[in-house]
């Protein structure tokens, strides 16, 4: 077996009812050093969960793609130090890895094999700041456009270069979406400064896209981005100082590829107090019950 759906989604889905995937790295150790991972795991399966949809996490577990886990499998991710994006799925099957923590990409491909089609995450990666010379750009951003999910998030991951990571989505023609909201939401701070191309204000203005989309031949995803409620918000100015000198430091270190948004996301965390764990969690939780509104939403549900 090299796919397996948990029979609780799979339920789900036969039924009609809302379903949610996540990816696992958020809650991995990659993500959030415990335990605040096991703090964002509970309170984004909690936060869907209350909506009355199902939550799906993704992850290769034993050389097996899932999508559902069980207690078991999820106290397994949560100590999780392996990443696994889109790219790396086949390796993992085949070389039967014992925990691959899926990222965004690995996660909308897994969600759209499945027939899940809201999935929720903090913030999706992007094009790197230091593009010129290391040519990084997220796989994230190309799996956004290519398989027909949408995407609930905060915006991009703070440190990125945010305007870059906009045109690249438009250059591969992803309709970006924000939730309530003008400007492009910055992970820990709800507007990057930049206008989001798209409002909508409710989910169900959301879903009107999607299955407009559909009617007329459009296979792709959307990006919903979706500010930090304003309470768990780190203001722009105390951020970007925090950012500066973590992007620094991450250079001086010669951290590269996959490296980058741990060592960088570690830093901010030191720079801010631990402030950035608590807004990431809220901003985590927050995007789960959007989604689980979504879902509901492209379901039809009342």
């Amino acid at each position: 077996m090299t796919f397996e759906v948990d029979p609780e989604v799979a339920a789900a889905l036969d039924a009609g009812r809302a379903v949610v995937a996540m990816e696992s790295t958020i809650f991995s150790r990659l993500g959030l050093p415990s335990p605040a991972n096991r703090d964002a795991l509970d309170r984004c399966l909690a936060a869907v969960r209350d909506e009355g949809a199902i939550p799906a996490v993704t992850a290769v577990v034993d050389g097996v793609a899932r999508v559902g886990l069980d207690d078991s499998a999820l106290d397994r991710v949560l100590d999780g130090t392996r990443k696994c994006a889109a790219r790396d799925v086949p390796i993992a099957i085949a070389q039967r890895w014992d925990l691959g923590a899926t990222t965004v990409s690995a996660s909308l491909m897994l969600a759209a094999r499945a027939g899940i089609a809201v999935f929720a995450t903090g913030g999706i990666g992007g094009v790197h700041r230091d593009l010129h010379d290391t040519h990084d750009v997220s796989a994230d951003l190309d799996a956004i456009a290519r398989f027909p999910v949408v995407t609930v998030s905060a915006g991009a991951k703070a440190f990125l270069d945010l305007g870059r990571t906009l045109e690249h989505l438009e250059t591969a023609g992803v309709p970006v979406l924000g939730l309530g909201t003008d400007e492009f939401p910055a992970f820990y701070a709800r507007s990057s400064g930049l206008p989001v191309p798209h409002r909508v204000d409710s989910v169900e203005e959301a879903a009107a896209v999607m299955e407009a989309g559909r009617a007329v031949g459009y296979h792709g995803g959307i990006l919903l981005a979706v500010p930090i409620p304003e309470a768990d918000a780190i203001p722009r100015d105390v951020l970007d100082r925090a950012i500066d000198a973590a992007v620094a430091a991450s250079t001086a270190a010669g951290a590269t590829g996959p490296a980058v948004t741990p060592f960088v996301l570690e830093r901010i965390v030191a720079a801010t107090g631990g402030r950035s764990v608590d807004a990431n969690l809220a901003l985590a939780a927050n995007n789960a019950g959007v989604a689980a509104r979504l879902a509901h939403a492209l379901r039809g549900d009342a």
